[in-house]
């Protein structure tokens, strides 16, 4: 049996540990690379992916000056070259430099604010800095919007990406920051007609989670950009599917309207499963087909409803496909679903299931089948 793969394993290892090791060594005059290898690695066992990047910073700083001031030249120091700027997506630089921005913000926030900031911005560029601007929100808002401003025109896409991204509200593994949509919704007013995927792509994260609290707001900003016409119209389109995507699984009618489907849409549908058992580990294969007596866009999605040993309702909501269907055009999509047994985030459990087509965020048809015990 294949090893089971481990991200912390991964990420921070003798090797990366000896790549970081090696550039604090290089930087910082009297610096014990193997000291801190030694240390580092010592502690991994017991610790999980995000305690193992506190542990590293933990082990480092025991080698650095006390005062800030000259800390933050020390990590400045030993930070490595600057990511690539000709790249515009795919280039987040590597865990193992979030040690920087720990230590700047375990540091530097209280003693020496502005000089944190430096420390920040100088890391982000080698990997993003979403984690730890939060704790600088938190303590210092206004001072902190007012740096990010700035930072919304800088030349490099890293430092743009991180005002977006670093005032997410719902940022996945992050502390969470009291700001307010009408805080952060005009960073991203500045950043939305951005030429890189890096920052375009946070900025539609961001609109994403306001649109579980805010969604009116949301498209509203969305139909301003659309009107003002900075950003490239494919990408803006992009952009906006993506803002949009839990509005879509919920089948909200603006957010619908957005992307030009209509809820009220004249579809009928009917589902047809190849079988109505299906055990853990295998799949559930059916067809949809979807008639209307006029051209009409659809978007299809299809929601699963789970049995639970609590008896409460779980479903979770699938993409299907977009297209259109029409009078003697109907649409017929085929799908395969795999029920996947053993994986940690959801537990499958054997009962009466069934599926249910989304049409434009309209329920149109519904069956229901039988998950048996794993194969």
């Amino acid at each position: 049996m294949a090893e089971k793969f481990s991200l912390k394993d991964h990420l921070f290892n003798p090797q990366t540990v000896g790549q970081l090791a090696a550039e604090f060594a290089a930087g910082v005059p009297g610096f014990d690379a193997n000291r801190f290898g030694n240390e580092a690695l010592a502690g991994f066992p017991e610790r999980e992916l995000m305690a193992r990047i506190d542990w590293m910073a933990d082990c480092i700083e025991g080698q650095l000056a006390e005062d800030f001031p000259t800390m933050a030249d020390q990590l400045q120091a030993a930070l490595p070259a600057r990511l690539d700027p000709a790249k515009r997506d795919d280039d987040f630089g590597h865990f193992i430099h979030a040690v920087h921005g720990i230590l700047a913000a375990r540091h530097g926030i209280g003693a020496d604010r502005a000089r944190a900031m430096d420390v920040l911005y100088e890391a982000t560029q080698r990997f993003s800095m979403e984690f730890y601007i939060r704790a600088f929100l938190n303590r210092w808002p206004d001072e902190t919007l007012a740096q990010l401003a700035l930072w919304a025109e800088d030349s490099n896409y890293h430092v743009r990406r991180l005002v977006s991204e670093g005032t997410r509200p719902r940022l996945p593994w992050a502390r969470n920051v009291g700001l307010t949509p009408a805080q952060t919704l005009p960073l991203l007013d500045r950043l939305h007609a951005d030429p890189a995927r890096f920052v375009t792509r946070s900025v539609a994260n961001h609109l994403n989670d306001l649109s579980k609290t805010v969604p009116e707001q949301v498209l509203e900003h969305l139909a301003r950009w659309r009107a003002e016409g900075r950003q490239d119209a494919k990408e803006l389109n992009w952009m906006r599917r993506h803002a949009l995507r839990s509005l879509i699984k919920q089948g909200h009618a603006g957010a619908m309207a957005a992307l030009g489907y209509r809820v009220d849409a004249p579809v009928e549908a009917g589902i047809v499963l190849a079988s109505a058992r299906v055990p853990i580990g295998g799949a559930l294969d059916f067809d949809v087909i979807l008639n209307s007596d006029m051209d009409t866009p659809v978007l299809v999605d299809y929601r699963i409803g789970f049995a639970r040993p609590n008896g409460k309702p779980a479903q979770k909501v699938f993409k299907l496909k977009a297209g259109k269907v029409g009078a003697d055009k109907p649409l017929k999509l085929t799908k395969t679903h795999k029920f996947k047994g053993g994986a940690t985030t959801f537990t499958l459990h054997p009962g009466a299931h069934s599926i249910t087509v989304q049409v434009n965020g309209r329920d149109v048809a519904q069956a229901c089948f039988d998950l048996t015990g794993e194969t």
